[in-house]
Order: structure tokens, then sequence, then C-alpha cells
């Protein structure tokens, strides 16, 4: 496979291209924001030499996995093909398909081996004397031997030139589809953030009344056990208790981390690994608050954050 900006010969030998040049011309600068890793584009572009058309499909994955797919006369331009594909998409499996439909007047001729022609011609002659019998051979036989009959070679500059700029259109599309599905994305994300923090606000809500209910219990298993307690030791377990089950740092992280969520949100750069990893973060968190809670509706909250954290990873998977 050619490198970008070396010269390179098309595969009928005709023309010297630098690859680079096109790259140049038609080079894809995309403006990021929060994108979906599944998009959809087909760019189609007729001219003189025939019918261009690329269709590009991306689907979500951990890295970027580009296969391109190009007939075999576009193989010396498919390193960079990857290339611009890999400037227009940072994260996800890319699915590059260019097909080509040569026009019929595109000044391609049909050129005959008369080198080749002469020797069959001969050959057939010997093999009629040798067998005693006239040399009766058809032209038409002739034609179809391999290599008798070949195509003379394409001007492929600017067949190649009409290919790169075709893909530059489509990845201009792509962009602009995966940017309006990760848009609906964001505000998907963005709505179950509010959601989270408003359970997080009810269980901070609950957590001093939590307290009053877990003091009155143990003073009213104290008196049923008509015991005298020693009031600065019950004052320490209660300490103890609280301490045990506190949730305020696990409060305040969810917060922190909702707030991390919403930044990456509006960031100008690629954000899924990001949003992936404080997705883990929130569960850690909303796992911790369910096993301190001391109360049946602290449970349940918690039991609702980690619904709508679960939601939110898995649109997070689709995110670039």
């Amino acid at each position: 496979m050619p490198c970008a900006g070396k010269p390179t010969r098309d595969l009928a030998g005709a023309h010297t291209v630098r690859l680079l040049d096109f790259g140049a011309n038609f080079l894809f600068t995309p403006s990021y924001m929060i994108r979906s890793m599944t998009g959809f584009a087909r760019r189609e572009q007729s001219g003189v030499h025939g019918s261009l058309t690329w269709e590009l499909r991306t689907v979500n994955h951990r890295y970027l996995e580009i296969a391109c797919r190009v007939p075999e006369e576009f193989r010396v331009a498919e390193s960079d093909f990857r290339q611009k594909v890999a400037a227009g998409v940072r994260r996800g499996k890319v699915d590059a398909t260019l097909n080509f439909r040569a026009a019929t007047d595109a000044g391609s001729e049909l050129e005959i081996d008369r080198t080749l022609l002469e020797q069959l011609v001969r050959r057939a002659r010997d093999v009629a004397s040798l067998a005693g019998t006239p040399s009766n051979v058809d032209p038409l036989d002739l034609l179809r031997w391999p290599g008798v009959v070949r195509e003379s070679s394409r001007d492929m500059l600017p067949v190649l030139a009409a290919a790169h700029a075709a893909l530059a259109l489509a990845l201009e599309e792509l962009a602009a589809t995966r940017a309006s599905e990760g848009e609906r994305i964001g505000a998907m994300l963005s709505q179950r953030c509010t959601t989270l923090l408003s359970l997080v606000d009810a269980v901070q809500i609950r957590l001093p009344e939590v307290r009053a209910r877990i003091r009155a219990r143990l003073l009213e298993r104290l008196a049923q056990l008509q015991a005298q307690p020693d009031t600065d030791r019950l004052e320490q377990e209660l300490v103890i208790l609280a301490q045990k089950m506190d949730v305020d740092e696990e409060l305040d992280r969810l917060r922190s981390h909702v707030t991390e969520i919403r930044k990456a949100l509006s960031a100008d750069e690629p954000a899924g690994r990001r949003l992936d990893f404080l997705m883990q973060e929130l569960n850690r968190e909303a796992n911790t608050l369910s096993s301190k809670s001391q109360d049946a509706e602290t449970t349940r909250l918690a039991v609702d954050m980690k619904v709508i954290i679960e939601q939110m990873r898995e649109q997070v998977q689709n995110v670039e």
C-alpha cells in the first residue's frame, strides 16, 4: 500500500499522482461536540468519468476501526481515504464503501495486443499442420483469449480527485447525522441528571428525620429493657452509629459527578470515554448509599438512582 505524498502510478501505468495533493484540497475538518457513534451517509458524484458513490456507516465501538472497500483501480488511494475518515471520526466502527461506474464515453478504448495475437495465430497453424487439418481459426475465439483485448489506460487523476471530493462531502453528512443523534442523547442525559439531583436532594432532606428516628428507636429499646443508660456512653454509641450511616460524602460526590457530566456534554471534544467513567463513579456512590441506608424510603431512592444511572450508561455507550 503506498504512502501518502509519494509519487505513485495508477494500475494502468499511465500517470504519476501525488496523493497528498488530494488530501490538501479536500481535507475534512470536523467540529467537535457530543456526537453519537451511529450514523449513515451516502454521497454520489457524477461527471465525464462516470459515477462515484460513497456510503459510510458507523456503529459504536470501543476504539476507532475503519473498514474501507474500494474498487481495484482505487487501491492506490486507499491509505489517503483511511486518513480522511480518521480525521472526521474519532471513535466507532466505520464501514466506508466506494462504488464506481465508469461512463461509456469516458475516453477509454479497446486495445489489441498484436504480439500476443500473432503468436496465437502461428501456434494455431502449427497445431493444424501437425494434425494434418486445414487451419481454420475463428477470429472471435482469438479475441476471447485472455490478454488479447484490454481496455486502454484511463486517466485516473480526475477520477481520484472526484473520489476525494465525494468522500469529504459524505463525511460532512455523516458528522451532521451523528451530531443530530448526539444532541438527542445529550438532551436525554441532561434530563436524567436533573432527575438524579432531585433524588439526591430527597435523600438529603430525609437525613435529619432518619437520624432522629434511629435515636428514638434506641431509647425506646433501652426503656423496654428498663435499664438506666450511661448518658455519655449512649451519646458515644449514637455518634458511632451516625458515622456508620453518614452518607453526606456520597451525596456530595453524586452532585460533583453530575456537574462533571454536564461539563462533558458542553465540551468541544469527544466525551464518550469520560462519560463512561463518570457512569461507573455514579453507580459506585449509589451502591454505597444503598448499603448504608437505615431507612426503607432512602433505600427506595437509592434504587431509583441506580435505575436512572443504568439508563444513562446505556446511552453513553453510543457517544463518541
